[in-house]
């Protein structure tokens, strides 16, 4: 998916918009595009020479190796270092190969029950740093009876496609705020190490993104047990960006402007829930995109070979 295919769809919130962003970088962020990604001619250009070099020895590989909006979307996040965005690019792709039932749901009309269930939603605001913000309520709203964990991962999966398809995204990362109010054991009980391991797999090696932080809030007790199953799995540098606030609101605004937070977050946006019609409505205006998207990748060999 790349930035010029993002259509001008937006999705009105109250007194806020919901807007996919197609518009140019602007000066703030090429700035800290230059500062911390190293993203200035000199450095880009032999990155991307040597990125298409690279793909053009994956035979087996089918994705749009000549598109530099896509090839930005690896390169950004490994800060212009094209082998390491060649490896991210490989462990992206194999784990969709793997992981085709996942992969499958990724598509609008496929996660209409956790939309509906108001699960999950990017915040219209950017924060102060120009990072997206994920929501995520992974407590009460979430029954499993309804929605199921694969679907519920599917739907975050969704919502990261779009957002690493927006330059000033690849650019400032994301922040995930997940809310566990109203967690219990009906929900914990679908988490299982394989599980753990898959998810934090795709986070911190696959997906072509800046996950700048990860914000718990409102987590019960029970919320350990969750924890101690990925707990194994989390290398350092998540670690690190993972941040526990419990009820406490000036903790999480320690990390994130109130402009940039609804108000039972301690923001000032009275953000209504979103509508899911509309919300599907939104996403449903790329499904071309996510086809084409969901047709790229390592060609599946025949078992008999």
């Amino acid at each position: 998916m790349s930035i010029s295919k993002l259509r001008a769809e937006c999705l009105p919130l109250g007194d806020y918009t919901l807007r996919f962003e197609c518009s140019e970088l602007g000066a703030d962020f090429e700035q800290k595009a230059a500062q911390e990604l190293r993203e200035t001619p000199d450095v880009t250009e032999p990155a991307v020479a040597r990125l298409k070099a690279l793909l053009a020895e994956e035979d087996d590989l089918n994705v749009p190796k000549d598109d530099e909006e896509f090839l930005y979307i690896f390169l950004r996040p490994c800060k212009f270092y094209p082998e390491s965005a060649m490896k991210r690019m490989r462990s992206f792709y194999e784990f969709k190969l793997k992981q085709d039932r996942l992969v499958q749901q990724v598509m609008p009309h496929s996660v209409e029950r956790p939309l509906n269930l108001q699960i999950i939603t990017i915040l219209p605001n950017r924060d102060q740093h120009g990072r997206r913000i994920l929501l995520i309520h992974a407590g009460r709203r979430w029954k499993p009876s309804e929605c199921s964990l694969d679907e519920l991962y599917s739907c975050v999966m969704l919502f990261l496609e779009i957002a690493v398809s927006e330059p000033r995204t690849q650019i400032a990362g994301v922040n995930v705020i997940l809310d566990l109010d109203g967690l219990s054991m009906t929900q914990a009980m679908q988490f299982s190490p394989s599980f753990a391991k898959m998810l934090l797999h795709w986070v911190q090696d696959c997906i072509p993104i800046r996950l700048k932080a990860i914000h718990v809030v409102n987590q019960p007790y029970i919320f350990n047990m969750v924890f101690a199953i990925f707990k194994p799995f989390i290398k350092e540098k998540l670690r690190h960006r993972l941040h526990f606030h419990g009820r406490d609101r000036g903790s999480l605004l320690e990390h994130i402007e109130v402009k940039a937070l609804p108000t039972e977050l301690g923001g000032i946006m009275n953000l209504p829930p979103p509508p899911a019609d509309r919300m599907i409505e939104l996403l449903e205006a790329y499904e071309d995109i996510f086809e084409e998207r969901r047709s790229q990748g390592y060609r599946r060999k025949d078992a008999s070979t």
